[in-house]
């Protein structure tokens, strides 16, 4: 394993994701070299001991570990396409944001370089690198992993899942679906009790520990999946669920509020009701995500 903090680092993509991992090296007595595509973005970076490069190219040179936070899949081909022959030899961690095949095209890529590669799924915001619940998802190269282990538990709990480069990206955006439907769904919330003068703030401490009492549930209806028997007792039925859900979207109306979300998940179960199954478990609204129209 790499243990030794004076290992040489580049850092390409400065944007605040970029800049939070960069500052984190830095921080560790790592020497750094970072470079954007904009100007000025290395600034605080170079004033906490970083070495600013003027270039793509003189960042790659600078070091053996080479580390990409860049905006899109297509932006990493942007910047390292031209630098294919400066890579080989060397090792690359990326951490964009890509699909799971994009992650998996970008191994085939760096394999035909000859870079070594390991892909990366962030699993925080800026603010949170380096502290407590930050956690980042990898998968590629198990030697990449290994050896540099401790320099990514400088970001946070390191995680590897595996040889195939597509499943950190594939883990990542799963666990962002949830997360991004939760945030819809409170903000619906937050939408129907205005009109009544309750604040967003004032929902949110409402919400907030309801809805983490709720993630509770997550096993029970995982056990119900994984076992694929939607009729095990005690769970909350679908024709039960549609009356339930049906007025919360009449309330929705009535306060003015959109019921596109809500609307969703009522074709999810009405899906599996109109095939005969109304008085399974809620958790075989699973079918209709996994065999879409």
């Amino acid at each position: 394993m790499t243990t030794n903090n004076s290992l040489r680092v580049s850092m390409l993509g400065l944007g605040a994701m970029g800049s939070a991992l960069g500052a984190a090296l830095v921080r560790a007595g790592h020497p750094t070299t970072v470079w954007n595509r904009s100007a000025g973005k290395a600034d605080d970076l170079v004033a906490q001991g970083a070495q600013a490069a003027a270039t793509a190219g003189d960042a790659v040179r600078a070091s053996r570990l080479v580390i990409v936070c860049l905006l899109d899949h297509a932006s990493v081909h942007d910047v390292l396409d031209p630098l294919t022959d400066e890579l080989a030899g060397r090792t690359l961690i990326n951490v964009t944001t890509t699909s799971p095949e994009q992650s998996r095209e970008l191994a085939a890529w760096a394999a035909d370089a000859g870079v070594a590669y390991l892909d990366g799924g962030i699993m925080a915001i800026p603010p949170m690198i380096g502290q407590p619940g930050s956690s980042i998802l990898y998968s590629g190269s198990a030697d990449v992993f290994d050896q540099y282990k401790p320099l990514l538990d400088l970001w946070g709990d390191s995680t590897y899942f595996g040889a195939d480069a597509g499943l950190a990206s594939l883990y990542d955006l799963a666990l962002l679906a949830g997360m991004y439907v939760m945030f819809v769904g409170f903000v619906h919330g937050a939408a129907m009790v205005a009109p009544a003068g309750m604040t967003a703030g004032e929902f949110a401490a409402m919400a907030a520990p309801w809805q983490s009492a709720m993630t509770g549930a997550f096993q029970g209806l995982a056990a119900v999946i994984d076992g694929g028997d939607y009729t095990v007792d005690g769970q909350q039925s679908l024709e039960f669920s549609d009356v339930a859900l049906g007025g919360i979207l009449d309330a929705s109306a009535d306060q003015g509020v959109s019921t596109e979300v809500l609307a969703m998940v009522q074709r999810l179960m009405r899906r599996q009701i109109d095939a005969g199954h109304g008085k399974e478990g809620f958790a075989r609204i699973v079918e209709s995500i996994r065999q879409p129209r």
